[in-house]
């Protein structure tokens, strides 16, 4: 399997689909490389390099006890990109890979990188606060926390329904999108998945927006039951120099993965990379 060793020696996976230009995937969380496949599929079609990694004790990356912050996130990122020398990259992240394509730029800068999209990503920061009011509330990401250590199967089987905006009335959500998230929640960590929560609740990465200086495409659902728009999206169109946001009606947090707002992401990705 192609790996990139990192300097604390984690094998970090990673699929590398197509010629071209680069482009690099990161997922968001429980999920891993392969909730990126029909974006590598769509972007190698088109003449791109795709490239999707795990991350650290996700998939099939090494399954560490430790390391599950986001300076460290970042720097994984970094000894991919310069272990492959990939250079005018376009990084795409989802969700909690948001935050981790942000501390990327704020710790490792731009000199890689071509542009960026962020897909119903967590920044600038999910924690409810007195000067963050459209946020998630604290005792949410406890019950989350012990959702997974009391029973995680049946933990990311229920939680595959407001991932997907699954409890709406018209969904087009599979049953093949809820198992194949199962699948992916199954394949982290326990103490990953633990100590995700508490990284991509409480990690504010405004500064981190603040130093992008590359075109970047911001999409969000307003239908986002995992990350609300109003606390994230939104906000990070505004701190981001000249960002574009494009709100998709409806859109659930794991829309790049259903049927109908999937096949428009992969569209208007493509029309990004393309400029």
């Amino acid at each position: 399997m192609p790996t990139c060793t990192t300097r604390d020696g984690v094998e970090i996976f990673y699929k590398d689909w197509g010629r071209g230009r680069p482009v690099v995937f990161s997922h968001g969380w429980p999920l891993n490389g392969d909730a990126w496949q029909d974006q590598l599929k769509a972007v190698a079609d088109a003449g791109f390099r795709g490239i999707a990694h795990d991350r650290r004790g996700h998939g099939r990356s090494t399954p560490v006890w430790d390391g599950y912050d986001f300076d460290t996130f970042a720097d994984d990122l970094d000894d991919l990109i310069t272990g492959l020398d990939l250079r005018d990259v376009t990084l795409v992240a989802h969700s909690m890979g948001g935050g981790e394509l942000a501390r990327y730029i704020g710790r490792h800068d731009t000199a890689r990188v071509r542009s960026a999209v962020l897909l119903s990503a967590i920044t600038p920061v999910m924690i409810k606060s007195d000067s963050n009011p459209e946020g998630v509330p604290d005792e949410v990401f406890q019950q989350i926390k012990q959702g997974i250590i009391d029973e995680r199967s049946q933990f990311w089987k229920d939680t595959s329904e407001g991932f997907f905006s699954a409890n709406r009335p018209g969904n087009k959500v599979t049953q093949g999108n809820r198992d194949a998230f199962w699948h992916m929640g199954m394949a982290e960590t326990i103490e990953g998945g633990v100590k995700c929560v508490d990284a991509f609740a409480h990690t504010d990465f405004t500064g981190d927006l603040e130093k992008f200086d590359v075109p970047t495409l911001v999409v969000h659902g307003d239908d986002d039951q995992v990350v609300p728009i109003d606390a994230t999206g939104r906000k990070s169109a505004r701190i981001i120099p000249h960002a574009e946001l494009k709100v998709y009606e409806g859109g659930s947090h794991g829309m790049a993965l259903v049927p109908g707002t999937k096949e428009r992401f992969n569209a208007d990705l493509l029309e990004f990379l393309r400029r």
